[in-house]
């Protein structure tokens, strides 16, 4: 018996933003992105590598206003995207989580495939920009994708003082634990409710 493709593709257009965005879940880890925001494109990056995820996501947004609406409708339509191609999600594994070290930052990362939104996010606000990034939009990304997705996410900073360390140690913790919870290794679906 083979498995279904797991792969969505989403057109979001906004009077803030316009995206296209393709995503295949049993990929090679091939990612781009191309949003506006160098440093955020480069962490879309890292987590469509370390997650394994065909990922190409084309942003345009009003960057001239502010970098939050192009940072969150991303964060939707990834998380929509997400959503949409794990489908009923039978037979996955659920669960997952990873801590990840990126020199002196190391960040721990708790997931669940619930179809419960939650996040807990507990980084200390980096009050340096990084390039043209504001880093507290990180929280707000997470927030939308795990909304937009239907997922419990905890992610939680457990030493760092570099904030490109702490932010890129996150967005690999999220990708190497949803690598994990998407993993298929059954059949059923796995919830006693029998749907997540």
């Amino acid at each position: 018996m083979s498995q279904a493709l797991r792969r969505a593709e989403r057109h979001r257009a906004t009077k803030e933003t316009q995206i296209d965005l393709t995503l295949d879940v049993d990929g090679l880890g091939d990612a781009s992105a191309s949003t506006g925001i160098p440093f955020f494109d480069h962490m879309l990056e890292q987590f469509g590598k370390h997650g394994g995820l065909n990922l190409a996501i084309d942003a345009k947004g009003d960057l001239e206003v502010d970098l939050h609406h192009t940072v969150e409708d991303v964060g939707i339509a990834l998380g929509e995207s997400l959503k949409e191609a794990l489908g009923d999600k039978a037979g996955v594994r659920r669960f997952a989580s990873a801590i990840v070290p990126l020199d002196e930052a190391l960040v721990e990362v708790a997931l669940d495939l619930s179809g419960r939104p939650f996040l807990v996010y507990e980084v200390d606000p980096v009050s340096e920009w990084i390039g043209t990034f504001d880093p507290q939009l990180c929280e707000e990304f997470w927030r939308a994708f795990v909304v937009a997705a239907g997922i419990t996410l905890h992610i939680r900073k457990i030493s760092g003082k570099n904030g490109h360390h702490i932010i890129e140690a996150s967005f690999k913790g999220v990708a190497r634990s949803l690598r994990d919870a998407v993993k298929i290794e059954g059949t059923d679906v796995p919830s006693t409710k029998g749907s997540l």
